[in-house]
């Protein structure tokens, strides 16, 4: 059994997975974790972070497997576990920075924003809700790769399996879209 762990590929480790292989799943996280989370404390240097973020993503690969290991996906397995990490990493920065935002109170303090400050974000977060659900999905794919996640145009080439030139162009086209929408 060790050695057909050994020969399968990262694509077959995740297909078994899915098929709830628990070994496959000990041989894909013992090839991946060590990159992986390289990878991670580049963009992060707290390890409490980088080490919550390891466990979520492979919990999600546990998980998600059978989303992935259809014949129909475009793209590697570890581009599809490095989008998951990425994107585990980015709700968890999102989560530091809720926390960071929450004000600390006083019982004596009485401080509220502004009614148009209040109208003013709504309508701004509403205009540009609607004007990403308005791009088109592998339009949005470039937006969130490269910008949420803060992968180079390289990065996000490989990680939607499409030219380079082809992510520059869908980022122009949602830069366009957006400036008009929000203008």
């Amino acid at each position: 059994m060790r050695r057909s762990l050994d020969a399968a590929d990262e694509q077959e480790l995740v297909r078994r997975v899915a098929h709830g292989d628990r070994r496959a799943f000990d041989e894909l996280y013992r090839r991946t974790a060590p990159w992986l989370e390289v990878r991670l404390r580049r963009r992060c240097a707290d390890p409490d972070v980088v080490a919550d973020v390891l466990q979520e993503t492979y919990l999600a690969v546990w998980r998600a497997a059978g989303s992935f290991a259809g014949d129909h996906v475009k793209g590697s397995a570890v581009g599809w576990l490095w989008t998951i990490a990425a994107h585990r990493l980015v709700d968890a920065f999102r989560r530091r920075a809720r926390q960071a935002q929450l004000p600390q109170m006083h019982p004596t303090d009485t401080v509220a924003p502004a009614a148009e400050d209040e109208v003013l974000a709504g309508r701004v977060g509403q205009e540009l809700e609607h004007a990403l659900a308005v791009l088109p999905p592998e339009v949005r794919a470039v937006l969130r790769a490269t910008v949420l996640d803060g992968f180079s145009i390289r990065e996000t080439s490989v990680l939607l399996g499409v030219p380079e030139n082809t992510v520059k162009s869908r980022f122009r086209r949602a830069r366009t879209a957006l400036r008009e929408a929000l203008s």
